[in-house]
Parts: structure tokens; sequence; C-alpha cells
């Protein structure tokens, strides 16, 4: 059959319908294995399984013993008047009533249990799993769509344990109970009853059918809408500076009307069937009336027997109705599966296989015949060859997009390269143990991301094993601790998300003192004084010496004053090394390197 995908795009203004032609066979197996990978998550709680799967026959045997043992007593303590063989039917009753509820309170609560169970699991590997991924990853990954991911989708898997799985399987086993009793008391009053059945399944069938396509319809909005919120709060300081609030609301409402309707169609679907399942039992009963009522006046059957059938048709359509949204919820989860199944096969790791874990890093730092492109066939590093030795600066120069970053992205194995190598003390950074590696090069981007919480624990980051004392004598060193202190609360100040309540600088600072506390040899700075005044980058830059001091150190910077007295310049453009030097050797050469200190500085040299 045409299996039909819709999909937003980023901004939800157009609907992209991608059609895959698939036989409904191979659906059915691809389905199954989906559902299959699903179930798998219960392997540590089979036990508890197989529990829920006791209970869900007695849910499913104790509901229609009901209806026969209630036709039996009129038929036969109240039609001969055994006042006493009555009142013991009225307590075996009580008694299975009682034994249902305590079956369907357990059922009930063990199938809520496990589906919150099977989703913590999942979302504890999901997100183990999206640590471990390359960045390039999330470069092309909107950040709502991980959230959904993470978060509604995962939360759609408890339904399929608690409204899908297991109560499908209860409804099923009910059903043929229910229809082998019925055929087993008068396979002629079971005829009539099941004359209007037909009518059901199509209802049903088509009602299914809507509704799948409603609900994939409202995943997909919910995901875009996320997308959307996410990006935009993220981005509302552009928002406001553009004055495009009216044109950012348009769209965002544009994408809620999609969300709307979605649901209106789902909504609809319920409010057609159901009154329609509802009409289609109430035939279903007239016709029992009519039939067993002519049989009951010419004495062909009991009254006991009509009246259990009257019980048995509401007891046997109810399953039946329900049994469509359960389909749905099934086929929710499945969906929901396989987008979550399709991102934790995405195994696009940065390789941990080194085993390198020396005991002292020096920080020498060679990059040898180094290529990378992070898009194949656009190389924006070629052929990058050169050294900085421990306890030298180096600083990378050039325009925008000429590479400096790249440099610092791989250093760190951020990324891979594609050709050569990049050597830390002589050993491939590919060899190094990847927690190690990263331990001993402290890098302080230009744009400071700082937690929701307080400022010691977006310095210590969960690493239990950096002190009180350590972060106090970190800020001491370059120079945070005196804004810190005239913080209420000092390091216990919630500098609340991204670390909105703070300057620029004082951001800086504390990336400093979260680098610092690490005791790196290799020191890498990203452009850290671009963005701040010039009071500010003169207590960054003095926090810069004392951090660099007896470190191998990188610094990518644009303004050329604050890496004048660098050991080491590097000129990158478009990817390439154009010269190497230092300061006054570059100026001589009258090269790129000239070229941007006159467009700094507006002079002649």
């Amino acid at each position: 059959m045409d299996f039909i995908l819709q999909r937003w795009n980023t901004r939800g203004l157009i609907l992209k319908t991608t059609i895959l032609n698939k036989e409904q066979g191979n659906r059915k197996i691809y389905d199954y294995a989906v559902l299959k990978r699903l179930l798998s998550f219960a392997k540590p709680y089979k036990g508890k399984f197989f529990l829920l799967i006791f209970l869900t026959l007695m849910v499913s045997i104790l509901g229609p013993i009901r209806p026969a043992i209630i036709g039996w007593t009129i038929d036969n303590p109240v039609a001969e008047g055994n006042y006493e063989l009555l009142v013991q039917m009225i307590l075996i009753l009580l008694g299975l009533l009682i034994f249902q509820f305590i079956a369907q309170y357990f059922h009930t609560y063990l199938s809520g249990w496990l589906g919150q169970h099977v989703i913590r699991d999942i979302r504890i590997q999901l997100y183990r799993h999206l640590l471990k991924l390359k960045l390039k990853f999330f470069d092309r990954t909107p950040i709502g769509r991980l959230v959904t991911r993470n978060v509604s989708d995962i939360e759609t898997l408890a339904d399929v344990f608690s409204q899908g799985f297991a109560a499908i399987i209860s409804d099923l086993l009910q059903i043929i109970i229910i229809l082998a009793i019925m055929f087993w008391t008068d396979w002629r009053l079971t005829l009539v009853t099941l004359s209007t059945f037909p009518l059901l399944i199509i209802a049903t069938y088509v009602f299914k059918e809507k509704v799948k396509s409603s609900f994939n319809a409202v995943r997909n909005a919910v995901s875009n809408l996320n997308s959307f919120v996410q990006e935009h709060i993220t981005g509302m300081n552009i928002v406001q500076i553009f004055s495009a609030e009216k044109k950012e609301f348009g769209k965002f409402n544009d994408i809620n009307n999609e969300h709307l309707q979605a649901n209106l169609r789902s909504v609809l679907y319920y409010s057609v069937y159901f009154p329609v399942a509802e009409f289609i039992q109430a035939t279903g009963i007239a016709l029992i009336i009519w039939y067993g009522g002519r049989g009951v006046i010419f004495e062909q059957f009991q009254p006991g027997v009509l009246i259990s059938f009257i019980l048995y048709v509401g007891m046997f359509f109810r399953p039946v109705r329900l049994i469509a949204d359960r389909f749905n919820t099934l086929q929710m989860g499945v969906v929901s599966t396989e987008r979550i199944m399709k991102l934790l096969d995405n195994n696009d790791f940065i390789t941990d296989e080194g085993d390198h874990v020396p005991e002292k890093i020096d920080g020498n730092v060679e990059f040898k015949n180094v290529w990378f492109a992070y898009n194949e066939g656009e190389d924006v590093l070629k052929d990058i060859n050169f050294k900085v030795a421990h306890g030298e600066s180096c600083a990378l120069v050039g325009a925008t997009g000429a590479g400096k970053s790249s440099i610092i992205n791989l250093l760190n194995r951020f990324y891979d390269i594609n050709e050569g190598e990049i050597l830390v003390d002589g050993t491939s950074v590919k060899d190094y143990d990847l927690a190690s590696l990263r331990e001993n090069i402290g890098v302080v981007m230009q744009d400071v991301f700082l937690f929701s919480g307080s400022i010691r624990e977006n310095i210590r980051l969960g690493n239990t094993d950096i002190t009180d004392k350590q972060i106090e004598d970190a800020a001491k060193l370059v120079g945070a601790d005196k804004f810190i202190e005239k913080l209420p609360g000092g390091f216990d100040y919630d500098v609340m998300e991204r670390g909105a309540t703070l300057s620029v600088g004082q951001r800086q600072l504390i990336s400093f003192v979260r680098v610092m506390v690490y005791n790196p040899k290799i020191i890498v700075l990203d452009e850290a004084t671009s963005s701040v005044d010039t009071e500010t980058e003169e207590l960054i830059q003095s926090a810069i010496e004392k951090m660099m001091k007896g470190r191998t150190s990188i610094v990518i910077a644009h303004r050329l004053s604050t890496i004048k007295h660098a050991d080491k310049i590097i000129v990158l453009d478009k990817g390439e090394i154009k010269e190497v030097g230092n300061h006054d050797e570059l100026l001589s050469k009258d090269g790129f390197y000239t070229q941007l200190h006159k467009m700094q500085y507006k002079e002649v040299v």
C-alpha cells in the first residue's frame, strides 16, 4: 500500500508529502520488527512482563463469566423461587467482582509501571547516545527535533504498554471468550448478535486508517512547533533587533494552525466513529430483543439466556470499538519507535579506540599535512603543517572562513581529519584516550555557554573531584574572584540560563576559571576578547597572560594587538597557511599579515 509520510519544513510553512510505495506485507513485517525491538527493552523486567500477561488473561476471563452466571441465576434459582441458591449466586458474583477489581487494579498499575520504566531506560540510552555523536550531527539537526525525540516520542511509548500492547491482547482474548460462550449457549442468538458486526468492522477499519493519518500529522506538527519555538526563543534578541515580531508571529501562527487542524481532524473522526459504533451496537441489541423476545414468548429460549445475550452484546462491542483506538496507539508507538531507533542507529561517533593515557603531557602540538572538509569535496583546511613547542604561544589570524576555528576543533577531536596527522607530544590524537586528551586541552570559546545553576556548578560541571578550594584558587588566578564575591551568594549565585544575568566579560572570566580548575597543559583561546569593551579586555588579557604562563597556547584573535607578543603567528587564507613568523617578522615581509594590519589600523607601513 502507499505509506504517506508528511513532513513540515523547519519554518512550518511548506507541507512536504513524500509517498513511499511499499507492499502491505512488507510494511507489516517492518512494523513487527520495530515492535519486537521496542519489546526488547522490557527484557530487564521480564518477570513483571509475564505477570502482566497472566493478569491480562485473568481480566479477559473474569469479565465474560458474569453474564453467564446472571442468566443461569435468572433461569434457575429465580425461576424456581430458591432464595438460598439465589443468595449463594449473588455472593459468587460479588466474589468475582472483587477478584476482578483486584486483578484489574494490578493489571493497570503494572502496565503503567512497566511503560514508565521502559521509557526511562530508553530516554537514558538515547541521551547517552546523543552525547557520543559528532558535532557534525548537531550542526545539521534542529534542536527542537531532538527535544521531540527525547520527550514527546518517548512519552508515546509508555502508551504502547499501558493502552496498546497489553490492552489489545486483553480485548482480543475477551472477544474470543465471549464468542465461545455465546456459541456454546445458543448459536442462533449468536448469529443474530453478529449480524451487525460487519458494519462495525468496516466503520472501525475506516476510523483506524483516518486516525492513524491524523496522528502522524499531529506528531509532525508537534515536532515543528518544538523546533520553531526553541529556535526563536533562543534567537529572540535577533527577532526584536530587526523588529520582526509580527512576521515571526505570523509564521508561528501558521504552524500552530496546522497543529490545530491536525488535532481537529482526529477529533472529527472520533466524534463520528463512536456515535456510529453506538448506533450499530444499539441496533444489535434491538435485534436480540426482537428475536430473543419472540423466542421467549414461544418458549424457544429461557429469559435468562436472553438477558445474558443482551449483556454480552455490550461486552462484545465495547472491545471491538476500543481496539481500533488501541491499534492506533500501537501504530503511533511504532512510528515513534522508528524515529527513536533511527536516532539510536546513527553511529556517527568520534571513535574512542585510543588507550594512550600519559602521566604527564608537555604540550607539544604538531599538524602534519592535514586536510579537512565538513562536507565532502569542500576542503576548509588544505595541507596544514605547523608545530607549537611546549610553553610556546601561537596565534592564528586570517579573514572569516580562513579555517582558524577548524584547527581548534580538530585538535580537540570534535571532528576527525580527512588526511594527515595531528600529534600531541609525538603521539597521534587518535591514539589518545579521548577523555584524557580533552582534559589536557583547555578551550575558551568566543561564545561562552553557561547552564542554569550556580557559578560553582558551572565551573565544576558535575566533576566531584574538583574541590571548592580549587575553584576559588582558579578564580583568584584569573581575577574573577573580585566580581564573584560581589554577587549575592558569591559562587552560589544563580547565573540563569545561558548566563543571562552576567555580562559578556563576566561569563568569559567564569569560562577561564572552568578551564583552569583542570590545570590543562594546552590552552586554546577562540577569539576570547572579541565581544568585550576595552576595560574588560584589559582584565581578560591579564587573565589570559596568567593562564598561558608555562603552557602551550593557541590563540585565535581578530584584534592583532592582542597577539603581537605571540612567539609564532600563523596567517591563514582560504584554508591554507600563507605566512608564519612573529609580529615584526611578518610586518617586514609586507604580505598577508601586513595587509591585515593595515586594514585594522588604517595606517601605511
